[in-house]
């Protein structure tokens, strides 16, 4: 049977891990192991000037106090007698997609398990409510799930997939969207000088019609793969050039 690990960044009592849960144990073996509270924006960032804790809340059910990538650690190396065939984290609430694959905590978690050579994906719904309808992402994670056992996924490819909150049932791999957000801050006064919210705009401009954003906009859902090895192969040669030029720059200094 296969052995599914299952996380999030959006906590341990979040109704997508709960609808994501119920729908995974009809397809093996599944083990949750979750942020104690939201961690959104956690990105792949783990704890290391501070100890995790670690609670079984329910059987096979963890509550860590920690990130997501924690969560994913703490679970192959202590909690989990056997590595897992599969590693999953969702349903986020929130599209996860563009530029804020980097700064998501759901993302990142998939990330830690295929850095440990693990396939993984990460699942989120393209809606801030939460009292969306999760039963059709849900659907959608466990048949990829049992459809991962068969297709194998390249080593260190990640899946990206987000739904949007009307589905129609069709699936497109698509590319990661350019910006389509851009950072903004508001200020507000504080007792020792301002401090500041981070928030976004869309930039909806100019989306490119095989990208991520472009399939939810069309209804459909969206999976991207990720390459975890972020060296770019075709710029070794093109820019090793640059080497004797900053050589002779430093003189033979640096030696």
């Amino acid at each position: 049977m296969l052995r599914i690990l299952l996380t999030n960044d959006d906590g341990i009592e979040s109704p997508g891990l709960g609808a994501l849960a119920d729908a995974l144990s009809e397809v093996g073996d599944l083990t949750v192991a979750a942020p104690s509270g939201e961690r959104s924006g956690a990105a792949h960032s783990i704890s290391v000037r501070r100890p995790v804790a670690c609670e079984q809340v329910a059987p096979g059910r963890w509550s860590i106090d920690g990130t997501p990538a924690d969560s994913v650690i703490i679970a192959l190396h202590k909690l989990l007698d056997q590595k897992p065939d599969l590693v999953v984290s969702g349903i986020n609430l929130g599209a996860n997609v563009g530029q804020n694959i980097h700064y998501s905590g759901t993302v990142g978690a998939a990330l830690e398990a295929t850095v440990n050579r693990i396939p993984a994906f990460a699942l989120s719904i393209a809606t801030r409510s939460a009292q969306c309808d999760w039963a059709p992402a849900a659907r959608l994670g466990r048949e990829l799930a049992a459809l991962l056992l068969e297709e194998k996924l390249p080593e260190g490819i990640l899946l990206n997939v987000n739904v949007p909150e009307s589905w129609n049932g069709r699936v497109r791999f698509t590319r990661q969207s350019q910006t389509i957000t851009r950072n903004v801050l508001r200020e507000e006064p504080g007792p020792r000088g301002p401090h500041y919210w981070l928030q976004e705009i869309q930039l909806l401009d100019s989306i490119e019609p095989d990208s991520d954003y472009a399939a939810l906009r069309a209804g459909e859902a969206a999976i991207t793969p990720l390459y975890v090895h972020r060296t770019h192969v075709a710029s070794l040669n093109h820019l090793s050039r640059l080497a004797a030029a900053l050589e002779a720059r430093l003189g033979g200094t640096a030696r």
